[in-house]
């Protein structure tokens, strides 16, 4: 999982690209990078850490050009540091491309360019479609490019690499300098565009990038479809390989930002209703409480949602350390407890000698759940309870979130009629409650990929794919 911005026709491109970028750092926290085209040519720098350490004053001022992309890193396939960072770039012809999700045929698609004699260089899955769109480019014609060679090298794209991807790069097409986005078959992995007053126009993986720029959404990027970008010019909308819409559910659940709009609309209202679905099964269940206290951060607005549905006050249980980073998102095990430790401090009031119900998006590997539930029972809850406004998850993701292999997730060896009460039991809490698939469906529809919950992935994993991908997770 990870986060890029795309941009044309602004004044200065690095700059705005580092804003929008701020704007995702909760997608990544590994790495961040920008590409600039400028008179033909393109520039790239990126670097490990946060985007304002990744990206220093000096660089900015020192890339000009009015089009350009950028990108913060969550490593899902690939290790971390410099050499994975995006953009990458190619000479021939001059481009940078970032993308965001996981591709799932690696073996076969490097099988594929050393048959054209193009080796990788990294472990990011982001170089082997750029190494294929410019080769494809290059076959149509070497110089010259365009936007008939550019749908037809992304349509040959489409063909080779399969997984979830959405696609950002700037390049020249037509003569013109272009943002090109294009987004998987089944749009799986999110990404939206939009127009300034001003004639500019800008990608994203979300729309909050585009807010603090200025610019109106225009729409999301259609699954299978392709977009050429240009300043004062309408886009230029083309349909590639559509093959129906399969949303990522878990971006609604838990990545995004509360105040972005993807596919299924804004996020906190999707997160509301969900939330008040899960009342509704909460309370068929027979359960009473006190009070309903969130996780934060993610689960705010379902936790308000189930508040209001069932008639509790909706209190404040933690409070957070803002400097620490998103536990879901670190690298390793050990990383992910160092800084659940100080990232959250219970208020004992709100908990002491009441009846409390814990609300957060999912419950993965377990044990940031067990930790929550051993500080707040040091706070003498009278009971507790915890409901999670997802369903169980049982299996792993291929399309770029990082939920392990099946022997990690700790639900997935859990029969279904008996998931809530011995996790509850392993917990230590006095229930649990997941969101039934049938509540999630009611909610979000059908157009979505719901994998780690149903397993019925869209796109469909050889043998070899799943093994390199877990092999890769491994860090073999």
């Amino acid at each position: 999982m990870c986060g890029f911005v795309g941009i044309i026709g602004v004044g200065h491109a690095a700059a705005s690209l580092f804003l929008g970028l701020q704007a995702v750092q909760h997608r990544g926290q590994d790495a961040a990078g920008i590409g600039v085209l400028h008179q033909g040519v393109v520039a790239v720098h990126k670097d490990v850490g946060l985007v304002s350490a990744a990206i220093p004053s000096d660089v900015i001022a020192s890339f000009p050009g009015t089009a350009g992309i950028g990108h913060v890193r969550y490593p899902t396939i690939g290790g971390g540091g410099r050499r994975d960072a995006q953009p990458f770039m190619s000479q021939r012809p001059s481009m940078a491309l970032a993308h965001n999700g996981n591709l799932t045929n690696i073996p076969e698609i490097e099988r594929h360019l050393a048959s054209r004699g193009i080796r990788m260089a990294s472990r990011c899955d982001a170089e082997p479609i750029l190494l294929v769109l410019a080769d494809e480019l290059m076959q149509i014609r070497v110089t010259g490019h365009t936007a008939a060679d550019v749908a037809e090298a992304v349509r040959r794209t489409m063909a080779v690499v399969k997984g979830a991807y959405s696609v950002v790069a700037v390049l020249e097409v037509d003569g013109r300098e272009t943002l090109l986005a294009f987004r998987d078959p089944h749009g799986i992995r999110p990404a939206v565009y939009g127009r300034r007053a001003d004639g500019a126009w800008m990608a994203a993986s979300e729309s909050v990038s585009l807010d603090v720029l200025d610019f109106e959404v225009v729409g999301h990027v259609p699954s299978g479809h392709a977009l050429l970008l240009r300043p004062g010019e309408p886009v230029v909308d083309i349909s590639v390989q559509p093959v129906g819409q399969h949303h990522c559910i878990f971006e609604d659940i838990y990545f995004a930002r509360p105040d972005s709009t993807m596919d299924g609309g804004r996020i906190y209202g999707r997160r509301w209703r969900l939330g008040e679905q899960l009342a509704e099964e909460w309370r068929a269940r027979g359960l009473s409480a006190d009070v309903v206290v969130a996780i934060p951060d993610t689960s705010r607005p379902a936790a308000m949602g189930m508040a209001a549905r069932l008639g509790l006050p909706c209190h404040e249980g933690f409070i957070k350390n803002r400097y620490s980073g998103r536990t879901f998102i670190m690298p390793d095990q050990a990383s992910r407890e160092a800084t659940l430790r100080i990232k959250l401090n219970p208020i004992e009031e709100v908990f002491r000698d009441q009846r409390v119900v814990l609300v957060d998006d999912s419950i993965v590997r377990g044990t940031t759940m067990r930790r929550i539930v051993q500080l707040v029972r040091r706070m003498q809850p009278r009971e507790l309870h915890v409901a999670i406004f997802s369903p169980a998850v049982r299996n792993p993701c291929f399309y770029g979130i990082d939920m392990p292999s099946v022997n990690e997730l700790v639900a997935a060896s859990i029969p279904p009629a008996e998931i809530h009460e011995t996790l509850a039991r392993r917990l230590g809490v006095d229930s649990l409650t997941f969101l039934s698939l049938d509540g999630l469906g009611q909610v979000a529809g059908n157009a979505i990929c719901a994998a780690c919950f149903t397993g019925q992935y869209p796109v469909p994993l050889s043998e070899e794919d799943r093994g390199f991908i877990l092999q890769d997770r491994r860090g073999e």
